[in-house]
């Protein structure tokens, strides 16, 4: 074996172990989860002659004309004293949806409900920029935030507001639930990956003292806490996100109540579901670089420097996960051109340690969510592994975006209503389908380099490698394909790119 070709395994190898690194880190998670799952917090007893503090839900929304009124009635049912809860309605859109924001705040003001529409016309900063200018105007010391596919529970407040008794406590987070989890196997895999954030890592963040964040929505600020960290900023694409490590940093508390559900509804098409992967991984590393300098110079505890770090960088592995699907066919071809089959033994340790640790994180989370038994999720444990390396390309152009500093506007994620039981989605819903790119096509290649690959590995009889050259294939096929697909369904309309 040549200089050169040593000098390529050494690297692979390198990067093997990165990702080893970045995918240790769920056995850790789910370390704390199990060593504090019992540290539920507790809903505090209200002393008497408690008076409920004046709050206002704000509710940012743009283009979504298809769940703005769902919204809207739900966050009116939600049972609180008429006299102190406010309500925002901070509608950006440039479609009918603002005629049926209107309508529906028309309606429930004529009710006796405190709602108003503020609708603007410079959208500057998108939804941070909404929340900031919602913030001027507000009446409420609390601040609650719903985004537009999300449906409250009427005893939302009543759970989360007596926390703030404790006035150390400047944020308190709900839990997302589903509604439309059943729809496909795509809402099937997010709905299993959301829930490994939710239920194992804020868990385990939050009651091992480690920071984490609001998450944009279903959530509950004291309005102090966003004054005293420096308002709402856009200059990162996950404003939620910078927000929370800048409350935290100041010393603030949060809480993350995991049994506290607020539903929401899923993205049911593919480019949809990439365009918030995106935003969401994009965003994650511009709070990185952000943040990060910051975080580490501090005096806080090395515990929660070190969770800071692997949270605010964990999308870089997405850039190591590309390398290592360009590299892994040359490494299988060198080392079978070679005969060294054996060493194909050596990658093993490093696969089995990442795929054994998605798989035991994301059941172990399903596990702990209940519901249908445990071991109906193991059938879509494949289509999660398979979905997290067809994000793959998405997502490291999205870091690479945000390392490079180039600006890209909030593109919105779109919500059509689909609920619990639906199996189709609305024929209108071609309206809010995302715009074409070149991205993929680049995947579809990943595809056929993968499929070349399993070929090279049966006519080889490499059966050892043969199970993670599927699992590529399929990821890559799947992403690819499905967003293509999508692109040419009939009745397709070129969106508004740009969301609140």
């Amino acid at each position: 074996m040549s200089v050169p070709e040593i000098i390529f395994l050494i690297s692979y190898f390198g990067v093997l172990a990165v990702l080893s690194f970045y995918g240790g880190h769920r056995y850790h998670m789910a370390w704390l989860y199990y060593r504090h799952r019992k540290d539920q917090p507790t809903l505090p007893t209200l002393p008497a002659g408690y008076e409920w503090p004046r709050v206002t839900i704000q509710l940012p929304v743009f283009n979504e004309r298809y769940v703005v009124r769902r919204l809207i009635d739900h966050v009116c049912n939600i049972r609180y004293p008429a006299h102190l809860l406010e309500i925002q309605v901070l509608d950006d859109s440039t479609d009918d949806t603002v005629e049926i924001s209107r309508a529906a705040v028309e309606e429930w003001r004529a009710r006796g409900v405190d709602i108003t529409l503020l609708h603007r016309t410079d959208r500057t900063g998108f939804k941070a920029g909404a929340l900031q200018a919602g913030m001027e105007v507000a009446k409420g010391r609390f601040i609650a935030v719903f985004d537009a596919d999300f449906v409250p529970t009427a005893d939302f407040l009543e759970r989360t507001i007596p926390h703030f008794l404790d006035e150390g406590v400047g944020m308190v987070q709900a839990r997302w639930d589903h509604l439309n989890r059943g729809f496909s196997l795509l809402t099937e895999a997010q709905s299993i990956l959301l829930d490994g954030h939710f239920i194992i890592e804020h868990t385990a963040r939050n009651r091992s003292g480690r920071f984490f964040n609001f998450n944009g929505t279903a959530g509950v600020w004291r309005r102090e806490t966003i004054g005293d960290a420096g308002g709402w900023q856009h200059d990162t694409l996950t404003e939620d996100l910078d927000l929370s490590y800048r409350a935290q940093l100041k010393g603030w508390r949060f809480i993350f109540l995991n049994d506290l559900l607020a539903p929401a509804e899923l993205p049911v098409e593919m480019n949809a579901f990439k365009s918030q992967q995106h935003r969401w991984a994009k965003g994650s590393i511009q709070v990185a670089l952000k943040l990060l300098p910051r975080i580490l110079k501090s005096d806080l505890p090395r515990k929660v420097k070190m969770e800071a770090f692997v949270h605010l960088t964990n999308n870089v592995a997405y850039v190591l996960m590309v390398l290592m699907s360009l590299m892994l066919p040359f490494t299988l071809h060198l080392r079978v051109a070679n005969n060294w089959y054996s060493a194909l033994f050596l990658d093993l340790p490093f696969f089995l340690g990442a795929t054994v640790s998605v798989c035991a994180f994301y059941l172990l989370c399903q596990i702990e969510a209940g519901g249908r038994p445990w071991w109906k999720h193991l059938l879509y444990l494949p289509v999660v592994l398979a979905l997290g390396i067809g994000l793959a390309v998405n997502n490291t152009r999205a870091t690479l975006e945000a390392l490079l500093g180039h600006d890209s506007p909030f593109v919105r994620t779109p919500k059509l209503a689909v609920e619990a039981g639906q199996k189709t989605a609305r024929p209108a819903a071609a309206r809010y389908r995302m715009g074409r790119n070149v991205w993929p096509w680049v995947e579809v290649f990943f595809g056929a380099y993968y499929t070349y690959t399993v070929i090279y590995c049966l006519m080889h009889q490499v059966w050892v490698a043969l199970p993670f050259m599927l699992i590529f294939q399929l990821g890559f096929l799947y992403t690819g394909l499905m967003s293509l697909l999508q692109w040419n369904l009939p009745g397709r309309r070129q969106p508004a790119s740009e969301a609140a």
